[in-house]
């Protein structure tokens, strides 16, 4: 009975309010991102529509198209036009990808025996993992033509042994990929695979940036206000803004130190992984000028954004942190109160790694960008698909969040409150019924 009655305690300490709190957040903030990141994946996988431009328009590539439906798949056909812009084109006829039979197609298969060029246009608008998928979707799209074209080949022209090699690969694919109002003659899937592992260090070393950060600052905060310490430093013949800004610039500054650090060794993790093939592809001279056409290369002034955007927004989870940090009386509540930091963090994190949030409904993304870390989450897409309204946006919303944070944190610190302020509701709640029992 005494084990039990000791269980009892520990549980009872340990599951406090505040943690099933954090546990009940938690659990309907990732119940929402399996809803969100559902739709997204469903949405990039369901449809099954393949839109061609036929300048050929032949008895030959019409049994080709109806080959295509025949598997189940939707074919929208668009009339020629000038291709001399693919970015244009591809505005014109409102869709994200284009298959283009061009004229002469026919003779070239059946009277020439040679694979005959096909170009595949692709508009990229994000480098999210569901645009990955979207790649790997439409590229499955070739795939359909070029078995169609094998199928029709074999079963309405009888090809000798001699042409095997043509009815194998009858096809050969021009890629071009889109962006905005600039195009390139590179696959989608390649631009795509790149951007998406080019961005994945930057979220990675925001979110430690942010959880590194706060952490220290409620732990060293907490534990000189628990150890009465706080009102020792504070009566000091400093001023207290000293104090304040010189625990912030320490916390930055080690947590910089742990971001570089984990960059640098999940960079080399990722390469030996690879086998070293993303640092050759991206360091390819050709991929290199392909990427730089594409607008997908910062410049100087876009690696001075994004550190505008990555020190706005360790200011702002300072500036929280230490306002919470203050807010503690005892160890405990000092490790939940990271919790809310870490799900605001978490949240824009996971978003922008699976899809882009541009593109969610109108309220979650309202919901989404009220998170100011969420724009520094989205600075590299902003950046690189030239939405420069959001990133300003969301620069100009993180100053004056920052401003307010820093008003209330000056005043709580500058004040006695900073040595009486407390979180502990249920604590009081309790107190108040203890002495309503005791009356």
């Amino acid at each position: 009975m005494k084990f039990i009655n000791l269980l009892k305690k520990e549980l009872k300490d340990l599951l406090s309010a505040q943690t099933i709190m954090g546990m009940v957040i938690t659990l309907v903030i990732f119940y929402g991102l399996g809803t969100i990141m559902g739709d997204v994946m469903e949405k990039a996988m369901s449809s099954s529509e393949i839109t061609v431009c036929d300048e050929d328009n032949t008895t030959f590539t019409n049994s080709v198209l109806q080959a295509i439906e025949n598997q189940g798949n939707k074919v929208i056909k668009v009339s020629p036009s000038d291709q001399s812009d693919p970015a244009k084109l591809m505005k014109n006829i409102n869709s994200d990808s284009l298959v283009i039979i061009p004229e002469g197609f026919t003779k070239t298969v059946l009277e020439d025996k040679k694979q005959a060029e096909l170009k595949f246009i692709n508009v990229m608008r994000n480098s999210s993992l569901s645009g990955t998928i979207s790649s790997e979707k439409n590229s499955a799209v070739i795939d359909i033509i070029k078995e169609a074209v094998s199928s029709t080949l074999l079963l309405n022209y009888g090809l000798s042994d001699n042409d095997i090699t043509t009815v194998k690969e009858p096809v050969l694919v021009k890629d071009i990929t889109v962006i905005k109002d600039r195009s390139a003659e590179i696959s989608y899937s390649a631009v795509s695979s790149l951007t998406m592992m080019q961005n994945m260090f930057l979220p990675i070393v925001i979110f430690i940036l942010v959880m590194f950060s706060s952490q220290m600052i409620i732990s060293a905060i907490s534990t000189e206000k628990i150890d009465k310490t706080l009102e020792t430093l504070l009566s000091a013949p400093v001023s207290r803004i000293s104090v304040l800004l010189a625990k912030m610039l320490a916390a930055a500054i080690v947590a910089m130190l742990n971001a570089g650090v984990y960059m640098i060794g999940f960079s080399k993790y990722m390469n030996g992984m690879t086998g070293g093939a993303i640092e050759k592809i991206s360091s390819s001279a050709e991929v290199s000028k392909m990427l730089s056409s594409l607008g997908l290369q910062f410049a100087p002034a876009d690696y001075v954004l994004l550190g505008l955007q990555m020190f706005m927004t360790l200011l702002i989870s300072l500036g929280v942190a230490l306002i919470l940090g203050a807010m503690v009386n005892d160890a405990k509540s000092a490790q939940t109160l990271i919790m809310p930091i870490m799900l605001c963090a978490m949240l824009p994190y996971l978003l922008s790694m699976f899809t882009s949030i541009n593109s969610l409904p109108l309220g979650i993304k309202i919901l989404i960008y009220l998170i100011p870390f969420t724009h520094t989450f989205t600075a590299t897409d902003n950046l690189m698909f030239d939405n420069m309204t959001i990133f300003w946006g969301g620069f100009a919303y993180q100053v004056i969040l920052f401003i307010i944070i820093m008003f209330f944190a000056v005043r709580l610190f500058t004040s006695d409150k900073i040595f009486t302020a407390s979180l502990n509701f249920m604590q009081k709640s309790r107190a108040k019924r203890q002495i309503n029992s005791d009356r």
